[in-house]
């Protein structure tokens, strides 16, 4: 049993309110949930992440083409920038490689076709 918020009187515990006084309990049978019992992990205030679209990223992804398509893929949503960043360098080191490639195959046919 539960007491009246404003006279003290008994009541049941879901009464909404009181027989004696006639005052509104606000007893809320459904309570918002509390989602840090569901979420570990929940964080109400997070710290923003800083996307500024470093070089650092679109240079990496120049270096290391594989690198850079992994990082756009799995930054895209969180971080456009820097997503972008890594995924232009990596198109830049994959269209770097293919005319290395073609100037090699070139130059090879004219140094044989020379002798």
């Amino acid at each position: 049993m539960a007491f009246c918020k404003n006279c003290g009187a008994q009541i049941d515990d879901n009464a909404t309110s009181c027989p004696s006084c006639g005052a509104a309990q606000n007893n809320n049978p459904n309570p918002a949930p509390n989602y840090n019992n569901y979420n570990p992990n929940y964080n109400p205030n997070p710290t923003p992440t800083v996307d500024n679209g470093g070089i650092g990223w679109g240079i990496l992804g120049c270096c290391i083409p594989l690198v850079g398509l992994i990082l756009f893929l799995v930054w895209k949503d969180q971080k456009p920038r820097t997503a972008k960043s890594a995924g232009i360098g990596a198109l830049v080191g994959v269209g770097l490689g293919v005319i290395y490639y073609i100037l090699v195959i070139v130059i090879g046919i004219g140094t044989s076709l020379m002798y």
